[in-house]
C-alpha cells in the first residue's frame, strides 16, 4: 500500500467546535428562528435558481448579497424588519478551536507529513477563520472554496487539492465531518476518515497512517 505523505483536513466542525453551536448561539442572540432562516434560504434559492449558500461558498455572490437576500425572505416570513449585519462576526465569536486536534495536526507535521486544509468557506470570512488557529504554522496548503470557485463534494476541488500538493490520491489522507465529503474523497482513491469526535478521529487517522 502506498504510504501516506499528506493529511488534508476540513476546517469548520473538525478543527473547531461543532458548527451547530455557533448557529444556536446566533439564533439566541438575534431572536431569528433557525427554521425561518431555512425558509428564507429556500425562498432565495427559488428566486435565484441556485442554492444561495453554495453560490456564496463558491464566491459567485458576495456576503453582502447573500445576507440581503436572506433579509428579504426573513422580513416576508416574520412580518418585521430584519438585519443580518455582522452575522459573520457573531458566528465566529462562538466557534472555538479544537485545541486537541490542532496539536495533533502539529505533531503530524513534526513527524514529516505534509499538511493541508480543504474548506468550504466564504471569501469575506477568511480573516475571521484564519484567526482561529495557527494556519500558516502547521499547514503548507489551504484550498478555500470561496477563492477557487468550487466546493466539496465536487470532484474538481479534490482534484485541485491533489494537483497543488503534487501527490496522487492514494498518498493522501482526508478528514471531514460531513459524510458526503468523505465519500467523495474515497471515490477518488483518497483514504478518508469521517470525523465524529476528536478521540475517534485521531484513533482512525493513526490506524490509517500505520496501514
Amino acid at each position: 500500500m502506498t504510504p501516506v505523505h499528506a493529511v488534508i483536513s476540513d476546517f469548520g466542525g473538525v478543527l473547531t467546535s461543532p458548527l451547530i453551536g455557533s448557529f444556536a448561539a446566533y439564533q439566541e442572540r438575534s431572536g431569528i428562528p433557525f427554521e425561518a432562516l431555512g425558509r428564507a434560504m429556500a425562498a432565495m434559492a427559488e428566486r435565484e435558481g441556485a442554492h444561495p449558500l453554495f453560490e456564496l461558498e463558491c464566491g459567485r455572490i458576495t456576503e453582502a448579497g447573500f445576507l440581503a437576500g436572506l433579509e428579504t425572505g426573513l422580513e416576508a416570513d416574520l412580518g418585521r424588519p430584519v438585519t443580518l449585519h455582522g452575522f459573520g462576526e457573531a458566528y465566529f465569536e462562538h466557534l472555538h478551536p479544537n485545541d486537541e486536534l490542532i496539536e495533533y495536526m502539529r505533531a503530524l507535521r513534526d513527524r514529516g507529513l505534509r499538511m493541508a486544509i480543504l474548506t468550504n468557506n466564504v471569501r469575506e470570512w477568511e480573516p475571521l477563520w484564519r484567526a482561529k488557529l495557527p494556519v500558516d504554522e502547521i499547514f503548507e496548503l489551504v484550498v478555500d472554496s470561496g477563492f477557487v470557485g468550487m466546493r466539496k463534494p465536487d470532484r474538481a476541488i479534490y482534484d485541485l487539492t491533489l494537483e497543488r500538493l503534487g501527490l496522487p490520491a492514494e498518498a493522501c489522507l482526508f478528514l471531514d465531518d460531513i459524510e458526503v465529503n468523505v465519500d467523495a474523497a474515497r471515490e477518488l482513491g483518497i483514504r478518508a476518515v469521517h470525523f465524529r469526535d476528536t478521540e475517534q478521529a485521531i484513533a482512525e487517522l493513526e490506524a490509517a497512517l500505520a496501514a
